[in-house]
């Protein structure tokens, strides 16, 4: 079993959406435990761009706020990312995680949006 599996990314143009999953193992899901999406570009570090908490308050970075909204079910131990009116510089991997991030990490999903 892999920690996290992540699925939904693809090629788009800008202006369009996109919907991600996450599908979290128990041991790396849990109601406690705040998760998050992180994205890594081309020659870029990993970074936090959205996260909700364990009382469904979602933050999110300022590159993304007002386009993507995240949301989870502790029940199923799935995370998602609504990602609307996607641009260039979203391109990216994407990675499911918890907040602070484990040293386990998925394969991602990678999204491109090019014209």
């Amino acid at each position: 079993q892999v920690p996290f599996v992540e699925s939904g990314g693809g090629l788009v143009q800008p202006g369009e959406s996109l919907r991600l999953s996450c599908a979290a193992s128990g041991t790396f899901f849990s109601t406690f435990y705040m998760v998050g999406w992180y994205r890594q570009a081309a020659g870029k570090g990993r970074e936090l761009i959205a996260r909700v908490s364990t009382g469904g308050i979602a933050n999110y970075d300022d590159s993304v706020k007002g386009r993507f909204t995240i949301s989870k079910d502790d029940a199923k131990k799935m995370l998602y990312l609504e990602m609307n009116n996607l641009q260039p510089e979203d391109t990216a991997i994407y990675y499911c995680n918890l907040v602070p991030s484990t040293s386990s990490w998925g394969q991602g999903t990678q999204v491109t949006v090019s014209t």
